[in-house]
């Protein structure tokens, strides 16, 4: 089995299957900018990696705010920082409150929950406390978790919390390749597939406000004619007043 083709066909299926969920969550983000609001991104783990992507980088716009934990973030493998402490930190129940209470949550922003199992307290939890809060929650997950028991004391997984759900498709056990003489599959998939679905959301969402004849300042690389380092300043600017406006909202 090729990793590559593989991948591909989960993608086809995403394009098939959630084709109608991505242009409704793009409908509802684009309302949330053109309100002055803020598209929140939540994971822990691996699926901090799709937050990142989606917001900044090159061809992302303003008002896209991932929800970086450094305590929910591995910089080592072992020892202080290392993954062991944040696997038991995430499953832990009533830690994720204390993270996002110092965070401009307010009603009419939108929250996107990226867990591939979406079972630990972490997602659960964020998932709860933004719906909770009158957001509109958005989770991108394998549904085919959904077989298996929930872990959270609530007895849900966050396909199950949020308004709305964008399936992966990527399978139960995420490694994608059985190798001749290994017993355990390799090659993760959920990350690559979620980072996809951050850039759906971040297209469609444009191609919305777009539309509706509303620009957002955008980052642009300066070998697009016409750009310069200077020109993501204002994008700079634009995400600090929207964060300082969402402060005064949240409180």
């Amino acid at each position: 089995m090729n990793y590559t083709r593989t991948l591909i066909d989960i993608l086809d299926r995403l394009v098939s299957t959630q084709d109608e969920a991505l242009n409704t969550v793009a409908a509802r983000c684009a309302d949330t900018i053109q309100n002055d609001g803020l598209i929140h991104l939540y994971g822990s783990g691996h699926s901090v990696i799709p937050t990142m992507d989606a917001f900044p980088r090159y061809g992302s716009f303003a008002g896209i705010h991932p929800l970086t934990d450094p305590r929910l973030m591995w910089h080592n493998v072992l020892g202080p920082g290392g993954v062991r402490e944040l696997l038991w930190l995430e499953r832990t129940e009533g830690y994720v409150q204390q993270y996002l209470d110092h965070e401009p949550l307010a009603a009419g922003d939108v929250m996107v929950v990226y867990s591939h199992g979406g079972r630990n307290a972490a997602p659960v939890e964020a998932a709860m406390y933004a719906a909770k809060r009158g957001l509109f929650t958005v989770a991108v997950t394998s549904v085919a978790n959904l077989e298996r028991p929930a872990e959270h004391s609530s007895g849900q997984r966050i396909a199950e919390i949020c308004d709305i759900t964008v399936d992966t498709g990527v399978p139960v056990q995420d490694a994608v390749v059985e190798v001749d003489g290994w017993d355990r599959p390799v090659g993760g998939a959920s990350t690559v597939v979620a980072c996809v679905v951050s850039h759906e959301i971040v297209t469609r969402t444009a191609a919305v406000l777009a539309s509706r004849g509303v620009v957002v300042p955008t980052f642009v690389s300066p070998t697009v004619p016409g750009a310069t380092v200077a020109s993501n300043d204002e994008v700079f600017a634009d995400h600090r007043r929207r964060l300082h406006a969402a402060e005064g909202r949240s409180l």
